[in-house]
């Protein structure tokens, strides 16, 4: 399902690695390397290259020319192993599930009449477009504005997907996040959103990029071909009205940059403001129709942004709002739409957007499916069956021995005051990290599934995880609740939780080699482990303090020197060219990109201290550091579709890996390890080396 929801404050460390059109390789070395004492996918190195030079193809080289990125996919990276066997172990689970008898009622039950709706194509076919046309009926029948705030409101659900946590935007016009207050943290509370437009982020509506232009020029006849494809007349009128109306909606938006700005965000306003301060939508009938009237308080992430869009739901045509609506319910929809419709939502999002040819076999969809609507059902089968305890004591001891490593570099830092570095070490202190699967599984037991009827059980199941969001209101926050679902490769931090997750799905090879040297283990997850660690010292995170508020616990010299560093990082990645003309956005990435350069030092210093005090042998002719750098940039092997590569560097918050491979021109022992010396290309003196925590 392709739903673009979000949720703010959210860092993932390898978003590319979880999304299923940006995954792996071709090349199956990676097991080999699983064998290997060093850990390394020897194989995929080029050892031509000057490592001074270019470090990622030194790590990389041999994978990066002989790799060829799959038909039904944007990108490869070196996970694609991981992936292959992640998605076998899902293909037994969803075969177990296919001949379940279980009970009615139950999660293995649901699983299996979720699966037989979803691969029921023809029953798609003939179900789905009544379905969906009994949904548009109502939009159509919106006779008045109030009418238009009630519709909605309705459609409001909640954005909890981490895995878009840099797409700022939902396909509703707002969208609901819920997590504690950046002000009160002893309880949970609602954010509004910006949202309402198709296409990516506000950029690809506003920029004068050709690139830009040429999907504008084909999103406009995609979006005539799905109003036609649902039976609705004048379909090339109505997507006019619907391209324009979102063109208008998107020049409304903040950009990633003024969204992560969080002292910005903090606006707690009443239910009565609303009508004050951002007229034109009836508030009123919004939140009685968004289940909200009863909230007090409301806080708006985007402030400027929410007055701007109720203005428009006041100046444009009725007529205007009600094809957009009927729209975004079709596109909403795109993995249960009958074929055709189905093929032509594919043609555009997968390919014109995102540069990938051919679609996923259908069951890896459902696997994608279930995973973001039931997925600590599927959660629950698989660490049972595939995450021992003993990787779990495994992982559990290399985090803290890395927090350990971060917590004294923080002891060791001359350049912040004594009551800043002590609050820093708090927050380290006082971490929650969740290793494998969370304590508490989520309850799907008012969650109705039918195996007949696939467009319902998508949207019964979105409203489901809106009413659980809902639940938590005014609660107490839940700092062990997960914000992703075991069977996914990445990780991730929360900031307002100051909590860390760290799925099952990631702790396999490349990233952890079970019984390996701990070189490998320490460049590859350890730096995951100290990027997730670091997020809540980046630029966002370090505006919250160990419980999770807002607020600057900075003396003004410390903070004015901790942006200088961030400035030279932005500096640093501004002179990155992917593509001709194409650069990195250095403050666009610069959350993840201080969380790596801190965490690559934090999980080298806890590889040094995991020796206790004896030299690291040599093995496969690489020293201890050598392994240790070597498996970091192997950990960022990928490459991408051109298409796939302007779309991460206009959306993401992360850098494409080749780059943040290039983390280790930051670290002094990089250099030792390598030789590298001045005239090397990717020589930084030490002084221009960046250096944060």
């Amino acid at each position: 399902m392709r739903t673009k929801l979000i949720a703010l404050l959210l860092a993932s460390a390898v978003p590319a690695l979880a999304v299923s059109a940006c995954k792996g390789t071709t090349d199956t070395t990676t097991e080999q390397a699983a064998a290997n004492k060093s850990g390394l996918d020897l194989a995929a190195m080029d050892k031509s290259v000057k490592p001074g030079d270019d470090f990622f193809l030194y790590a990389n080289g041999t994978w990066f020319k002989t790799s060829e990125i799959p038909a039904d996919r944007g990108s490869i990276s070196s996970s694609f192993v991981t992936q292959q066997e992640l998605e076998k172990r899902m293909d037994g689970l969803m075969a177990d599930i296919a001949k379940s008898d279980a009970a009615a009622g139950t999660n293995e039950r649901k699983l299996a009449d979720f699966r037989a709706a979803y691969m029921d194509q023809a029953g798609i076919d003939q179900r789905t477009l009544p379905a969906l046309k009994a949904d548009i009926d109502r939009f159509e029948a919106i006779a008045d504005k109030k009418a238009l705030a009630t519709a909605i409101g309705s459609t409001i659900r909640a954005d909890v997907d981490p895995l878009n946590a840099t797409t700022l935007q939902t396909p509703n016009l707002f969208g609901i996040f819920v997590t504690q207050s950046m002000s009160d943290p002893s309880k949970d509370v609602p954010y509004l959103l910006q949202g309402g437009i198709g296409l990516p982020d506000r950029d690809y509506y506003t920029s004068p990029d050709p690139e830009m232009a040429k999907i504008r020029d084909a999103y406009k006849p995609f979006i005539a071909k799905m109003l036609a494809g649902a039976g609705l007349d004048n379909a090339e009128a109505r997507s006019k009205r619907v391209y324009d109306l979102e063109a208008k909606i998107a020049a409304a938006h903040a950009t990633i940059v003024e969204t992560e700005d969080s002292f910005k965000a903090n606006n707690p306003w009443t239910q009565a403001d609303f009508a004050k301060k951002a007229p034109g939508l009836d508030w009123g009938a919004f939140f009685q129709a968004a289940q909200l009237s009863t909230v007090p308080t409301i806080v708006v992430w985007h402030a400027e942004p929410t007055r701007k869009l109720a203005a428009l739901v006041a100046s444009e045509p009725l007529d205007a709002w009600k094809d957009w609506l009927a729209y975004h319910q079709i596109i909403q929809a795109g993995s249960v739409l009958p074929t055709q419709m189905h093929k032509d939502d594919f043609a555009f999002f997968g390919t014109t957007l995102g540069g990938t040819p051919e679609e996923r076999p259908r069951d890896k969809q459902l696997q994608n499916s279930l995973n973001a609507l039931m997925g600590d059902a599927v959660g629950q089968l698989y660490v049972a069956k595939y995450f021992p305890a003993s990787e779990k004591a495994d992982i559990d001891k290399m985090v803290s021995n890395i927090k350990a490593a971060f917590d004294k570099r923080i002891e060791a830092l001359d350049w912040i005051a004594p009551a800043t570095k002590k609050e820093a070490r708090a927050k380290v202190s006082a971490m929650l990290v969740g290793v494998g699967y969370p304590d508490k599984w989520r309850d799907y037991s008012a969650l109705e599934i039918k195996p007949d009827d696939a467009y319902g059980n998508l949207q019964r199941a979105g409203m489901q995880e809106y009413r659980h969001q809902l639940a938590k209101l005014g609660q107490a926050p839940d700092r062990g609740e997960w914000w992703m679902v075991p069977q996914i490769i990445n990780a991730v931090n929360l900031p307002l939780q100051d909590a860390l997750n760290f799925p099952a799905g990631i702790l396999q090879p490349p990233f952890y080699h079970a019984g390996s040297d701990p070189a490998a283990n320490y460049g590859a997850i350890g730096a995951v482990m100290g990027h997730e660690i670091s997020h809540s010292f980046d630029n966002l995170g370090s505006t919250f303090d160990s419980t999770g508020k807002l607020r600057n616990w900075w003396t003004p010299a410390d903070l004015a020197k901790f942006n200088a560093a961030g400035q030279a990082l932005v500096a640093q990645y501004d002179a990155y060219e992917v593509l001709p003309g194409l650069h990195i956005k250095g403050r666009q990435v610069l959350a993840e990109n201080i969380a790596d350069v801190a965490g690559l030092a934090a999980a080298y210093d806890a590889y040094k201290a995991s020796l206790g005090g004896r030299q690291a042998p040599v093995i496969d002719g690489f020293t201890g550091d050598q392994r240790f750098f070597i498996a970091y940039a192997q950990g960022w092997a990928s490459k991408m579709r051109e298409a796939t590569m302007r779309g991460r560097i206009a959306t993401d918050g992360h850098s494409p890996g080749q780059w943040r491979a290039l983390t280790v021109r930051n670290i002094d022992a990089w250099y030792t390890a390598f030789d590298v010396k001045p005239g090397d290309k990717l020589y930084l003196a030490p002084e221009k080396r960046v250096k944060v925590w």
